[in-house]
């Protein structure tokens, strides 16, 4: 049975709530249900005074959402950690990044963070409010640079993380750019080679009563299937598509697509050391932003993107709650490599965590590099043999009973 059996939906809740202290905190937590919510915050010793659900988002505020680009987010933390280094306060730096940015989306977002400070909100309170744009992860560090009083460091550790996330993810999504474009192109070309060139030449084939090669009649077969169930294919493809995206969005999509993912012939170990760098990436910087390692922990399982990655990082916080250690959880799942999880072994001895997982990421991110440059390279001349090989029987299933027909008469 798969491992996602057992989880239930998730759902995001706001709460109010009272410190040891007596300071009020508030904020949002993803948990599956309200008992769920109120148990972790049980446990973070706070004394719940106010929790809700939030709603579902509109297709407006979906659309809004979409609007906000990881580019944006990545040059906004650049922005704040310069200004923040030059010690403008927090006002300030919003209304001038406000006035400046391009983005109608992060403008109306800064407005909106620019509100909420100047009405006596925290900065973390203020991001949490836009989940669209802000992950849990950063959310969370920015608290953590609030309450250690080291928010200009955070926003500069913040600024280089965001920097080579997106870094990352681009070389990833610009080595299948190209193939797909071109397959998008040969694809559309084909159609309409199938449905409007050969059904012509097909009617005087018929009439000239000569023999065809087996390639010719392979088209044409081809052209006559998509001339009578092309729209009914398409139509297939449309609800195929929308059914397997919702699928997807579920757990058990989620663990299979998840799973599938790091199994795909080339591809695979490119996912593995992109999310195996991530993961490192995203836990250095959560410690030494001072979040303690269990919530580090559950901020990277819940933005790592992978759902076996996210079930040992899971494996690791029920081994930290039971004095265990975290590479003893990486030492059970087979896609993490060996080397990541010795690193972090000794990284949890030396008592140099972060270092260890710094050099991990660094390591695995120049790995990343490396394999993106070498598809980028091989995939090129595949696809121009593939593309040619195409193209060459596409022409001669019309050249050659063209030339044979022309040479009968």
């Amino acid at each position: 049975m798969c491992w996602v059996d057992n989880f239930d939906k998730m759902g995001i809740f706001e709460y109010n709530a009272r410190t040891k202290n007596g300071e009020i905190r508030s904020g949002i937590i993803e948990t599956s249900s309200r008992e769920a919510a109120l148990d972790a915050l049980h446990r973070s010793d706070l004394v719940v005074i106010g929790l809700r659900e939030r709603r579902k988002a509109s297709l407006l505020e979906l659309a809004v959402g979409r609007g906000i680009k990881q580019k944006d987010v990545v040059v906004l933390s650049r922005q704040l950690a310069t200004l923040f280094e030059a010690q403008i306060p927090v006002v300030h730096t919003l209304k001038t990044l406000a006035a400046e940015t391009e983005s109608p989306g992060m403008k109306a977002i800064l407005q909106e963070l620019l509100d909420d400070i100047m009405g006596g909100v925290a900065l973390s309170q203020a991001m949490a409010k836009h989940p669209h744009a802000f992950s849990p992860f950063y959310v969370h560090l920015i608290r953590s640079g609030e309450e250690s009083g080291k928010l200009q460091e955070i926003f500069t550790y913040l600024a280089d993380y965001t920097e080579r996330s997106y870094y990352l993810t681009s070389k990833a999504r610009n080595a299948m750019t190209y193939p797909a474009f071109i397959l998008f192109a040969f694809t559309a070309v084909l159609i309409v080679m199938v449905t409007v060139v050969i059904p012509r030449l097909t009617s005087i084939f018929e009439e000239s009563g000569m023999e065809i090669p087996f390639y010719t009649k392979m088209i044409i077969g081809l052209s006559v299937f998509l001339r009578q169930w092309g729209l009914g294919l398409l139509a297939g493809v449309v609800v195929g598509g929308i059914l397997l995206f919702r699928w997807s969005r579920t757990e058990k999509g989620k663990a299979f697509l998840g799973a599938f993912l790091l199994k795909i012939p080339i591809f695979g170990p490119l996912y593995q050391k992109l999310y195996v760098a991530r993961m490192t990436d995203n836990l250095r910087t959560l410690i030494i932003g001072g979040i303690p390692i269990i919530r580090a922990l559950t901020i990277t399982a819940d933005v790592v993107g992978n759902a076996v990655f996210r079930r040992s990082l899971e494996k690791a916080i029920e081994s930290v709650r039971g004095g265990g250690a975290i590479s003893v959880a990486f030492e059970q799942n087979p896609a993490i490599p060996p080397l990541v999880s010795q690193m972090i072994k000794i990284g949890e001895v030396s008592g140099r965590l972060d270092f260890i997982l710094g050099s991990i990421a660094r390591f695995y991110q120049k790995e990343v590099d490396s394999l993106v440059e070498n598809l980028v390279a091989l995939v090129e001349p595949v696809m121009i043999v593939l593309l040619g090989i195409g193209v060459g029987i596409l022409v001669a299933s019309v050249l050659v009973p063209m030339y044979n027909l022309v040479g009968s008469l």
